[in-house]
């Protein structure tokens, strides 16, 4: 399995915008995807991203405002997080996924990374 480190995270105010990192050896030959997961809260699927670069939206709630990104010379996988919103506060969590951004199979987690957005 790939050590997956997030970093990026942080406190920002309704409006503003966070890029998350995902960074692991290897990450290059995996498709990546970005979740969120509160405490209590059922995991959302957010973005994936393919090993190619071709993107696939898994939640309406983020389309528009969010986008995937990935520089496979640096092993790094990102998040651009725009217009953010209090209802975005959540923990944020890369994968690697086995076959297809469709197909959800993961392969590691990372350990998250905090993002907090205040009104």
């Amino acid at each position: 399995q790939l050590q997956l480190v997030e970093s990026g995270g942080g406190l920002v105010q309704a409006g503003g915008s966070l890029r998350l990192s995902c960074a692991a050896s290897g990450l290059a030959y995996y498709a990546v995807g970005w979740f969120r997961q509160a405490p209590g809260k059922e995991r959302e699927g957010l973005l994936c991203i393919s090993r190619s670069g071709s993107s696939t939206n898994y939640a309406d709630s983020v389309k528009g405002r969010f986008t995937i990104s990935r520089d496979n010379a640096k092993n790094t996988v990102y998040l651009q997080m725009n217009s953010l919103k209090p209802e975005d506060t959540d923990v944020y969590h890369c994968a690697a996924l086995l076959g297809r951004c469709s197909d959800r199979r993961v392969d590691s987690w990372g350990q998250g990374t905090q993002v907090t957005v205040s009104s």
